[in-house]
């Protein structure tokens, strides 16, 4: 059954990832239940979602992970079309039967459901953050220490992910060949945009490619030291990827998550910053700066500009100087009628 299921994700087009992540879902079920698919009900499923929730403390949106996978197992196991019901009802005198339903399941009914607390890096904690980094590139250079090529890397990666509000995966997998010019903005030289070829994906579709255009000169001068003078010193011959690791040929994403918590722990963050509020930050940033919304949607890849609202935590600094511009506008408005009107009555 689990086979013929695997078989059918993969015809609807489903990323083998997720088909296998779905299968090991719908086997631990199994082994809570302790019984074959053919005996489940929806006390079972019940049973094991108050679990995930009350001992292991899953999220929200772990959970309806949970649930679609074993609600599509189901669905594919009572499917007439695959005959499973009347092989078991033959073999064992009962069948399966949908035990996820509206009634027992979590419902999508937000646009996110990330922790609340999930925020965009302020500007003075993102320096504090990239003093940092720059700071264990020195001293490990000046202890002779191998291991500054790594941290000036790891402080290059993060600057890019910030420079550019690419996801982490996004920015894990670029490789030397995404960077490249941009005719309109030729004081950039070979770093005035990156072009992401393994963006989010939709359900069922390849990676989702655009190309994201650079807006702040800072960031090109990381990129020309780290392309010319260290990333060389990895013996990268024929390693096409942006950023090789000592072992592999290119940095995993665990190791992105590991160094940025280090960073964060030392430099004393907040626990709840993360790599994705790089690209929080980015979005918050550029609004802030005064670029048009529709400009950020395009260089982030949303297809939606509520989801890039999303994003967007704008400073209380900015809140009040964008209501100071207003109330100054008013009072401009209210003395220039006054003026007027007093002018023509004389």
């Amino acid at each position: 059954m689990l086979e013929g299921w695997r078989n059918q994700g993969l015809a609807r087009n489903l990323a083998l990832s997720t088909v296998l992540a779905r299968e090991r879902q719908v086997r631990a079920f199994q082994a809570h239940a302790g019984v074959f698919p053919w005996e489940w009900t929806a006390l079972h499923a019940d049973e094991w979602f108050a679990d995930l929730r009350a001992v292991h403390h899953c999220t929200r949106s772990t959970l309806r992970g949970y649930q679609v996978a074993v609600r599509g197992f189901c669905a594919f196991s009572t499917d007439p079309a695959y005959e499973w019901g009347a092989q078991c009802l033959s073999r064992f005198g009962s069948h399966p039967v949908q035990i996820v339903t509206d009634v027992n399941s979590a419902q999508h009914v937000a646009d996110v459901e990330s922790q609340p607390g999930k925020r965009p890096f302020t500007r003075r904690e993102l320096q504090d953050l990239f003093d940092y980094a720059d700071e264990q590139v020195e001293f490990k250079r000046s202890q002779g220490k191998k291991g500054w090529m790594a941290a000036f890397r790891d402080a290059t990666i993060f600057k890019t992910a910030y420079a550019f509000g690419t996801r982490r995966a996004e920015t894990q997998m670029l490789d030397v060949s995404d960077f490249g010019r941009n005719p309109e903005a030729p004081e950039f030289g070979g770093f005035g945009a990156v072009h992401i070829r393994h963006g989010k994906a939709k359900r069922a579709s390849p990676p989702k490619r655009r190309t994201v255009l650079t807006v702040w000169p800072r960031s090109v001068e990381a990129l020309e030291q780290w392309f010319t003078e260290v990333r060389p010193l990895f013996g990268t011959d024929g390693n096409p990827a942006a950023w090789p690791s000592e072992r592999a040929p290119r940095v995993s994403v665990a190791l992105l998550d590991h160094r940025m918590a280090a960073y964060r722990e030392a430099v004393g963050l907040d626990p709840v910053l993360d790599f994705q509020s790089l690209r929080r930050s980015y979005v918050t940033h550029l609004i802030e700066d005064g670029w048009d919304p529709r400009f950020v949607q395009e260089q982030v890849g949303h297809e939606h500009a509520s989801t890039t609202s999303i994003y967007t935590g704008v400073s209380s600094d900015f809140r009040v100087r964008t209501l100071r511009r207003a109330l100054d506008a008013i009072v401009a408005d209210a003395v220039g009628d006054a003026h007027t009107h007093r002018e023509g009555t004389r």
